[in-house]
């Protein structure tokens, strides 16, 4: 929100030069986004008022009055000035329709004159880039930036029978918004009309769109005379599905999208009321039409010191809590330690405890918590599932299995997944079923990656029926229920063998609470003759290349020579120990075979670079005056 330093001076006139108060701002309240000085002196703060406190920092008296607490400086509370009219009966009707709309507040004012607004308007509208439109149009809207209540002016000569109507939209209904902008509402909508027979004769009956922006039908221009002040509460979901639906971005929608009190329309009103009889003096209003079907209740909240101090990890005292709460001006009552305050009702934000440690840490300011690191005396639990699937891991790799990880979802099973893809509408009932088929894949890939045989293992959860239906309080089956399980099942030319967690480690010894124990310790604590415990290497995402060479060498020639050669000029791109894969002997030479794989974890190989490698290692072979097949 952008907020000028001299707008702000009209409530709290004892508040620090500019720039000091930046820091104020930033290390008390929000984020100061930028500062800038306007060429007639005045500075411009652009503040991040996060959400929690939307509701009331969103204007100049929000504003003012956090600063006034926050330092300790008089709040020149602007109420006292508003002048009142004197009252008139009135003929407007106000009919609410939805519980979307919270209160509506309505006031026919006669004889307005239409025209340019006093200075000191455009002056305070200009600091904060806002551009004068007329006196009326911007009274709304200084009040709006002012105090935080988004307001509204109608033609009342445009309205049927001085009625307006706050309803649910009809899918279809059209409108066109006060920039020009046709718009087409839903159902989800809430629109404020001017009853027509029915609803669905379109854009003559809409006069705005509830919270979000207003409609030409019933906008105010240089012929106006007599018009309708509207300042409401409507529901923040539904203004913000609206405005977000259309593109609709304005700065009323922005308020009543992060919740506004309903009782801030009085005062709302009260401030239009007083700046219109400035503006228009000879005008002549009548009563206001207040429509509250359910005020807001009062709130009251009890903390603790102890419980502050516990919650900030700093020791505040009971006097300091109590300077606090009179600064800010709130009601409470104290009983030793204990304050039970009367929330105001433009604090949304204060719900409990936990907001009051938040609210006291910030205005003391946190920079007078000292960082202590708590001490912490406890003993870890060990999870008795989680060390199970540890003990199983480890044991199945160090009897030479590797791990692997297959898909849940599966075409055939007994829970099915709502809206699942095509082909894996259900989650697997066991893993023997993919494990095979990963067995498969790695056994014919195995040549190619230098293995001897394949091992491999999986340890997950699996979905063996759709389980008992749970019943709720209300008597009615739970569909949702299933049951799960944990399982363990590896695979070998032996076959698949697949058993439950408990049923794999139920003869091994699972470890007690105490820290992670070193792996001789675990090497200890499993039987079946576990030999090295294997430390585990993600595997690579990239392709891999492999080269066969053949060599004629003489007979008596070792082949880890071949194999040692191949290894060294591999470079670090070799991911497998060169593998001699075939040889035999005619004449008085020997051939030997050797298959290298190569692969990176940061790209994928070319077949230039393997090539050069190759061409390397053919260099090194000539050198010993072997020969290539």
């Amino acid at each position: 929100m952008k907020i000028s330093y001299n707008w702000l001076k009209w409530y709290v006139p004892e508040i620090p030069e500019a720039l000091k108060l930046a820091d104020v701002f930033t290390y008390h309240l929000a984020e100061v986004e930028s500062v800038e000085k306007l060429a007639d002196g005045d500075t411009l703060y652009d503040i991040n008022i996060l959400p929690n406190r939307a509701h009331d920092l969103l204007s100049f008296h929000g504003i003012a009055r956090e600063l006034s607490g926050q330092l300790g400086i008089e709040f020149k509370d602007p109420s006292g000035y508003y002048k009142i009219p004197e009252p008139k009966l009135t003929d407007l009707k106000i009919d609410i329709q939805t519980s979307l709309c919270r209160r509506y507040m309505g006031r026919i004012v006669r004889g307005v004159k239409i025209g340019p607004s006093p200075e000191w308007v455009v002056k305070h509208l200009e600091s904060i880039g806002q551009r004068s439109i007329n006196n009326i149009v911007d009274a709304t809207n200084l009040c709006m930036f002012d105090c935080g209540q988004p307001m509204h002016a109608f033609d009342l000569k445009k309205l049927s029978d001085a009625k307006i109507t706050i309803r649910p939209s009809v899918d279809g209904e059209a409108m066109t918004t006060l920039d020009g902008k046709p718009v087409a509402t839903k159902s989800s909508d809430m629109v404020i009309t001017s009853p027509r027979p029915s609803p669905q004769q379109g854009e003559g009956e809409i006069l705005a769109l509830a919270g979000v922006k207003g409609g030409t039908k019933a906008e105010v221009d240089a012929d106006t005379v007599d018009i309708v002040l509207e300042v409401a509460n409507f529901d923040p979901a539904t203004v913000r599905k609206t405005a977000r639906r259309l593109g609709i971005f304005t700065d009323s929608a922005k308020r009543f999208e992060n919740d506004l009190s309903p009782e801030l329309c009085d005062f709302g009103m009260r401030e239009l009321t007083g700046l219109i009889i400035e503006m228009c003096p000879e005008a002549t209003f009548e009563d206001v039409v207040d429509v509250y079907p359910n005020p807001q209740s009062k709130r009251e909240l009890t903390f603790s010191v102890s419980e502050i101090t516990k919650k900030l990890g700093a020791e505040i005292s009971v006097a300091e809590v109590e300077d606090i709460l009179k600064r800010y001006s709130f009601e409470y009552t104290k009983n030793g330690d204990t304050f039970t305050i009367v929330v105001p009702p433009l604090r949304l934000d204060l719900t409990g405890p936990h907001d009051m440690a938040e609210e006291i840490g910030r205005i003391i300011g946190y920079d007078k918590v000292v960082p202590t690191i708590p001490k912490i005396e406890f003993t870890p639990k060990t999870n008795d599932t989680y060390a199970r699937m540890n003990t199983a891991r480890e044991k199945l790799l160090a009897d030479g299995y590797s791990e692997v990880m297959t898909y849940t979802f599966t075409k055939k099973g007994k829970v099915e997944v709502a809206r699942g893809a095509k082909g894996k509408e259900f989650l697997r009932t066991n893993l023997a079923d993919a494990l095979k088929e990963s067995y498969e894949l790695n056994r014919l890939n195995a040549p190619l990656l230098g293995n001897d045989e394949t091992k491999i293992f999986e340890i997950g959860t699996v979905f063996p029926d759709a389980g008992v239906a749970k019943s709720s309080e209300a008597g009615s089956p739970d569909a949702n229920a299933f049951s799960e399980e944990i399982h363990v099942a590896y695979a070998d030319k032996k076959g698949v063998v697949e058993a439950t967690l408990e049923e794999f480690t139920k003869e091994f010894v699972i470890p007690a609470s105490e820290p992670e124990p070193t792996s001789d310790t675990n090497r200890s604590r499993i039987k079946s003759g576990m030999t090295q415990l294997h430390k585990f290497i993600p595997w690579s995402q990239y392709p891999f290349i492999s080269r066969d060479v053949a060599v004629w060498v003489p007979v008596e020639t070792d082949p880890n020579e071949l194999v040692d050669l191949c290894k060294k000029e591999g470079t670090n791109l070799l991911v497998r120990e060169p593998k001699l894969f075939d040889q035999f002997t005619k004449d008085d030479k020997t051939s030997l075979a050797v298959r290298m794989v190569f692969q990176s974890n940061e790209r994928t190989l070319t077949d230039t670079e393997i090539t050069e490698i190759m061409a390397k290692i053919g260099r090194e072979i000539a050198v010993r005056g072997w020969e290539i097949r």
